[in-house]
């Protein structure tokens, strides 16, 4: 954050407000100065990141139902998610192109949010 390579203090910037519930990254951030030009490139960027997208570009929020669009395989094991499986009241953790919930019978899964369509 103490670069002075404008792409280091946005990065930094996107970094320390996604962890800004902790109280050494808010303290961080209020310390970190950005030119008002580095500030306004570094919102546009998050805005887009960190919304998940179905497959149709619809937001996805938490507690939404989806479809899974297509058979998926689990990594590292032989299993398969399969298309049209149901997945309910979804949540978004830290990276936004993943969605956590609940199918078949209350297993839990995380599936990437392009791979889905939903309800």
């Amino acid at each position: 954050m103490w670069s002075q390579v404008a792409a280091v203090q946005v990065t930094a910037w996107r970094q320390l407000t996604r962890l800004n519930a902790e109280s050494w990254a808010q303290d961080a951030l209020d310390m970190m100065y950005m030119e008002e030009e580095q500030m306004n490139w570094a919102m546009k960027g998050m805005s887009a990141d960190d919304k998940p997208f179905d497959c149709n570009g619809v937001e996805l929020k938490k507690g939404d139902d989806v479809t899974v669009i297509k058979d998926l395989p689990v990594r590292g094991t032989n299993q398969v998610i399969k298309q049209g499986t149901v997945i309910r009241g979804i949540s978004i953790g830290d990276d936004p192109k993943l969605v956590s919930g609940k199918a078949n019978g209350g297993q839990s899964m995380y599936v990437i949010a392009e791979f889905c369509r939903k309800k």
